[in-house]
């Protein structure tokens, strides 16, 4: 017996190994594509970051200079408050329009899959330059917006994209419009709770909001939690709305000069690689920072049901 036992554990330890073989072969693609696409470049950025490296000449070391440099630069320091006012406004609001949609689309209405594809339709386009063209025209002074205010009878409509106090808010009500994707997973969330929940709390006499705050958004929190942190990731790498609106300047007055935007400008208008790639470095730490900060608290507020 031990014999056959033996022989049958090297067979499975062939096996084993056979199937080790074909998940590393089917690997290949990705793993070569993470160090040559993503860890390469990652540690190139890193090593010029420390570098003054103008493009036309090769880089030299000056270690903490670009560091110490974006501190005193009141661009990119206006460049923060932007994309922080960006963020903050604009994925709160994003998540509770996309939120909205989804418990009205789970009402069980009639022609749902046409309803969720025209809802998901600005997430698909609304990253693209048509989409940041489209915008720019609708929100300029002689655009479809004031066009449609003067008919309404209001005089002298301001300039959305040309006025400082109002450019970023036309950004933002973009973001918000692209609540597409969040909207599909809250909706998926949402198909997942039991309906044996609704159905004693409406026999408790619960109304629909008492049913939403104390059902719907505690078992909904782990959906919550994965919208947010994504959104706030892909909002503090938005670039093409701002870049399209503006013109590529970030005007007026850097009032859309988001972070990657300026980042963009000093490395390929300036030629300035080293300090953005420096910028890029500071790029990922905040994005972290704010990622690991919502890591932290979520254990306050998210509930798993198990």
């Amino acid at each position: 017996m031990s014999a056959i036992g033996e022989l049958a554990h090297g067979e499975r330890q062939k096996d084993e190994s056979r199937d080790n073989k074909a998940g590393y072969i089917f690997l290949t693609p990705w793993l070569i594509g993470l160090v040559v696409i993503t860890i390469g470049p990652m540690l190139a950025s890193l090593y010029l970051s420390f570098t003054s490296y103008p493009l036309l000449a090769g880089p030299t070391w000056t270690g903490l200079t670009n560091y110490i440099r974006m501190f005193n630069d009141p661009r990119l320091l206006n460049s923060l408050v932007v994309t922080f006012t960006y963020v903050v406004v604009g994925v709160p609001l994003q998540l509770i329009l996309a939120l909205a949609i989804a418990v009205l689309l789970n009402t069980g209405m009639k022609g749902l899959a046409f309803y969720r594809s025209v809802f998901y339709l600005p997430s698909l386009m609304g990253s693209s330059v048509a989409i940041a063209l489209l915008w720019r025209q609708m929100f300029g002074t002689t655009g479809l917006v004031n066009q449609l205010l003067q008919s309404l009878g209001v005089e002298n409509p301001p300039g959305w994209i040309a006025d400082p106090s109002t450019a970023l808010g036309t950004i933002i009500l973009l973001h918000v419009w692209t609540f597409g994707s969040p909207m599909i997973i809250f909706l998926a969330g949402l198909r997942q709770i039991p309906t044996m929940y609704y159905e004693a709390a409406s026999v408790d006499g619960a109304s629909k909001w008492t049913q939403f705050r104390t059902i719907t958004l505690p078992l909904l929190s782990p959906i919550v939690f994965f919208n947010l942190v994504l959104q706030i990731i892909g909002a503090f790498q938005a670039f093409t709305q701002a870049f399209i609106v503006s013109g590529g300047t970030g005007g007026p007055a850097d009032s859309t000069m988001f972070f990657t935007l300026y980042l963009y400008q000093q490395g390929f208008t300036n030629f300035q690689m080293g300090y953005a790639s420096a910028m890029a470095w500071l790029l990922v730490i905040i994005i972290g920072i704010f990622t690991a900060i919502n890591f932290a608290v979520s254990k306050y507020w998210v509930f798993y049901d198990d």
